[in-house]
């Protein structure tokens, strides 16, 4: 039984179907090389039993090949006329005697294989604008075929990057110090994922391309795993980063229920967005009822974090670097951090501001009133052992009593 044809393969189709019965050829099919083989993808024939879908042949017996190679013509009326056609197989088996051609190019000018219709008899009718035609229904093929091409050779590209570091236990965990800025004492440390320098690729890039070739969830779950086994290395608290769909599968509240939650901060992520809130209070509730903080991250670089921060009720909001870079000299960012301050002081949540990077924007955080501050201006992100901020105060992140329990946050 014939397999079903995907969507851009009956397009396809539908364009044979043209040229064959523009034509009045057999059979009309749609190729791929592949440097050894001419893979028949499309097929539509007159006689469905003999040519079909999925046929192959040696790419360097065929015809197409001949023609690009310039050993044929594209247009054949009568191929006993041919000599180098009749050594080739196609003359024997299926015995083609008459044959048009076109190539398949891609956008960038390689050839994907080619546009075909033939006859088993001759068609002294056959012309160079029938060949014309095909050259037509050639380029319409390869505008159709493109787009999966492309996302078969992103897919391909992401699985030879994500599959090996999946295979190795997932990617290298390191930690970044969370101080108070007040007194610079370490609170916490932020777990975070580091992937190969050769890769050219944020965190956030290489997570969202695993969840595009459905390996996210996997690759979120074994970096919290990396990062869990770092609560026995600092003291404080560990923030971890998950993306609200993950949260919500069994395995990630598996593994976080396991662990000591009053020293786990979970942080959400405003980029990704929420299709259940109710789903994502409901794996929530029992987690920090048994100790876990909530932050919510990124806040201000969007729209979604508002909706996060008025459903979720967390214990921290995280200030987005993009608005801390420079607010110190730019008093329209200054007057956006105060506001946010305000706004997560009305409700006892606590601050903290990301991408602290000089002196004079820990100054003006302190000024606003600005809780704690992460960034480089404290340390860079290292491996547990390497942490440069002195210890903070000993003490549990105190998200058991998240309800507007501020002095428990503090720490």
């Amino acid at each position: 039984m014939r397999r079903q044809r995907s969507e851009s393969e009956r397009q396809i189709a539908d364009l044979l179907q043209t040229a064959r019965r523009s034509l009045g050829l057999s059979v009309a099919f749609f190729s791929r090389f592949d440097g050894t083989t001419q893979h028949l993808e499309v097929v539509e024939s007159s006689m469905p039993l003999l040519f079909h879908d999925g046929l192959a042949q040696p790419q360097d017996t065929s015809f197409c090949q001949a023609v690009l190679d310039g050993d044929l013509p594209a247009v054949m009326p009568d191929v006993t006329d041919f000599p180098a056609a009749m050594r080739l197989r196609p003359a024997r088996v299926p015995r083609i005697r008459s044959y048009v051609t076109a190539p398949v190019r891609l956008s960038d000018g390689t050839v994907y294989g080619t546009f075909c219709a033939f006859g088993l008899r001759s068609d002294p009718e056959l012309s160079t604008r029938d060949q014309t035609l095909m050259e037509v229904l050639a380029n319409a093929a390869s505008v159709i075929v493109e787009p999966d091409l492309r996302e078969e050779q992103r897919r391909s590209e992401i699985e030879q990057r994500v599959l090996p570091v999946l295979a190795a236990g997932g990617p290298v965990v390191v930690l970044q110090p969370i101080v108070d800025l007040a007194t610079g004492e370490r609170r916490g440390a932020e777990a975070l994922s580091r992937f190969p320098a050769e890769w050219d690729r944020a965190p956030d890039t290489v997570f969202a391309e695993a969840h595009s070739i459905g390996e996210g969830d996997r690759l979120e779950l074994q970096a919290l795993a990396r990062a869990a086994t770092l609560l026995d290395d600092v003291p404080g608290y560990v923030s971890m980063n998950v993306s609200p769909g993950t949260l919500l599968t069994d395995r990630c509240r598996d593994l976080l229920a396991a662990l000591p939650l009053p020293r786990v901060l979970l942080e959400l992520s405003e980029h990704d967005q929420v299709a259940d809130y109710d789903a994502l209070v409901e794996v929530l509730t029992p987690l920090r009822a048994a100790g876990m903080g909530l932050a919510i991250d990124d806040v201000g670089a969007g729209f979604s974090s508002l909706r996060h921060i008025v459903v979720t009720d967390p214990d921290v909001i995280k200030i987005d670097r993009s608005i801390v870079s420079g607010l110190d000299t730019d008093p329209v960012l200054a007057r956006l951090v105060e506001s946010l301050v305000d706004f997560a002081h009305g409700g006892g949540v606590r601050v903290v501001a990301e991408g602290v990077e000089t002196a004079a924007e820990h100054a003006m955080l302190r000024v606003l009133g600005v809780d704690d501050g992460q960034g480089w201006h404290f340390g860079r992100p290292a491996p547990a052992g390497h942490l440069t901020v002195p210890d903070a105060v000993p003490g549990d992140l105190g998200a058991g009593t998240h309800r507007r329990d501020t002095q428990a946050l503090a720490g």
